[in-house]
């Protein structure tokens, strides 16, 4: 009995100094009725951009190539991205968003099988077409969406109004 006690404390005392298993990925949020105003309500007087892709959209992927090139270049900007996939699909979602190098933007994916009722809550105008992009300025809750791919140079001179140097590089 003393021997089993003997090794229970060796075992906890080699498996103390073992290192943690790498994550899995950065978190994502499941987006359900009420997630669109939690995100909104976060950044109230905060410009920011909410991005709205999907696994099997073309058009997506080269969005989210554009929004690294962007996310590197502004590090301070703040991007929300959603997919619109399903929950089964989080692993293919985080593989994607680990794979164009956007950790640091805040990830949801929609966890309602009722998928108008969602886009309903965020734009009653929104029919589902993607990518769909929304661009809040801190003044005025001015709001821009677009339906399809954006330009960086569109992005670009977005930032530069609603953000100027808060957006640059960091020293």
């Amino acid at each position: 009995m003393k021997q089993f006690g003997f090794l229970m404390a060796l075992c906890f005392a080699i498996l103390s100094f073992a290192p943690a298993p790498a994550s899995a990925g950065q978190e994502i949020k499941p987006f359900v009725r009420g997630s669109y105003q939690k995100i909104v309500a976060a950044r109230q007087g905060k410009p920011f951009i909410l991005n709205f892709w999907s696994l099997t959209c073309g058009y997506c992927m080269v969005e989210l190539e554009m929004l690294k090139k962007l996310a590197a270049k502004h590090p301070k900007l703040d991007m929300v991205l959603v997919s619109t996939d399903t929950p089964e699909e989080e692993a293919s979602v985080s593989a994607t968003l680990e794979k164009f190098s956007l950790g640091k933007a805040e990830a949801w994916v929609f966890s309602d099988s009722y998928t108008e009722r969602l886009r309903f809550e965020i734009d009653k105008k929104w029919q589902g077409e993607l990518p769909r992009t929304y661009f809040f300025s801190a003044k005025n809750n001015e709001v821009i969406a677009v339906s399809g791919k954006v330009e960086q140079e569109e992005v670009e001179q977005w930032i530069e109004k609603h953000m100027g140097t808060d957006a640059a590089a960091l020293p």
